[in-house]
């Protein structure tokens, strides 16, 4: 596809807010449940890998105004990998491209994913000063053992720590917790959530552990070194983690994401609700919308072959099309229902260009809701129940057509 492409006549209709997310692909240490696109190198020249961000920004950014109309910019995410690797200046500096390229929504939502070792947590003030506005750390656990097996470089003392201190510097604070360990019982798992919920933080990403290919879990998980909960076990924690969570005001917005009324994470709505957002740095995906059409692409995953592409052609898109309306509807609604406000038929028309009748199957809809995993909400929207989000792997291939 080229580069560039001719503007089309629908662009004039009023254009999505964009999501910016940044992809820092290094890591101290692989941690083994993690298939992200994240490496491990002896050195890195943070400072060219920054200003290759900037770049491909900049690319994109131009790209994007000769489609034609600005695009308001509603949310930048710097993910990873681990950005509180990256020196601040660069966080700075691509936040201020991104300013500078797009109209920034007044409340403009940057977010910065944070591990909290000691050193990490050090440098907090400065990704503040950089304008991050919201922070998630990765805790993940909060005992030794537990930190251990999932191969985590801080201890629980440090976790509880860096949560104190991003509480005081960031108005918005978001933090990770993996459970249904191997043998995590419902009581401990009630216990070690109270805990984390006592900090006081306004989001909670809580996801129940799975052994995905071709991490070092997965060859473990292979030969008999651990048993992790399923069936009715893992349902229970799934329930216990909702039951303490709306003990301290949170609720399930999504899946595996609980928040405080209007804490919810902006930009992670972005994806669920199938809008457009922008992705720079290796590896990174994006869904642009072009007049009728939404465009995905994705970069190359390799750090330094993206970085010289960067540095040589301005960008290191490797891959680009537009979907079929069938592709944008089935994704529109793979991601919708994972949200508890579910999904818009008129928004899935929109989107994919087709009735909504095209999109999923009726008769396997009726028969879903009958059986208690659908149901339709007063404003007309579709939504899985708490039943139907414990099994949307299962009904969703059933659902669409």
């Amino acid at each position: 596809m080229s580069d560039v492409l001719t503007p089309s006549p629908a662009v004039q209709r009023e254009a999505e807010p964009l999501a910016l997310y940044v992809h820092w692909p290094f890591c101290a240490s692989k941690c083994p449940y993690c298939d992200f696109n994240s490496h491990v190198r002896p050195a890195v020249d943070a400072a060219r890998h920054g200003r290759a961000l900037v770049a491909e920004l900049e690319h994109e950014a131009a790209r994007l105004a000769a489609w034609g109309g600005p695009r308001r910019l509603a949310s930048v995410f710097f993910g990873g990998g681990t950005p509180s690797l990256m020196p601040p200046e660069a966080v700075a500096a691509v936040i201020g491209r991104a300013r500078a390229l797009f109209e920034a929504a007044p409340d403009l939502e940057v977010t910065l994913e944070a591990n909290p070792t000691s050193v990490e947590a050090g440098r907090l003030r400065e990704f503040r000063a950089a304008g991050v506005n919201r922070l998630s750390l990765g805790v993940q656990a909060l005992d030794a053992a537990s930190l251990g097996f999932l191969g985590r470089n801080h201890s629980a003392g440090e976790a509880v720590a860096a949560l104190e201190h991003a509480r005081a510097t960031f108005p918005r604070l978001s933090f990770d917790l993996i459970y249904a360990r191997p043998g995590q019982g419902e009581a401990a798992w009630r216990a070690e959530l109270r805990r984390a919920l006592a900090l006081a933080a306004d989001h909670l990403s809580l996801y129940q552990l799975t052994v995905e290919p071709g991490t070092r879990f997965a060859t473990e998980h292979a030969r008999g070194a651990f048993h992790l909960p399923e069936g009715d076990e893992a349902a229970a924690l799934y329930a216990a983690t909702a039951e303490e969570a709306a003990r301290f005001g949170l609720a399930p917005y999504e899946v595996s994401n609980y928040a405080k009324p209007g804490a919810e994470s902006r930009h992670n709505l972005a994806y669920w609700r199938y809008g457009d957002y922008l992705g720079i740095g290796a590896g990174a995906h994006q869904r642009l919308s072009r007049g009728g059409d939404i465009l995905a692409a994705r970069r190359h995953r390799a750090p330094e072959t993206w970085l010289e592409r960067v540095e040589r052609e301005g960008h290191a898109r490797v891959e680009e099309e537009a979907l079929s309306p069938v592709d944008r509807g089935r994704e529109a609604m793979l991601m919708g229902l994972r949200l508890s406000e579910g999904v818009d038929p008129r928004r899935i028309e929109a989107r994919s260009g087709l009735p909504f009748e095209a999109v999923v199957d009726a008769g396997m809809l009726e028969a879903l809701r009958e059986e208690g995993y659908l149901a339709w909400l007063p404003d007309g929207r579709l939504a899985a129940t708490t039943e139907g989000r414990l099994r949307l792997d299962a009904l969703l291939p059933a659902l669409l057509r």
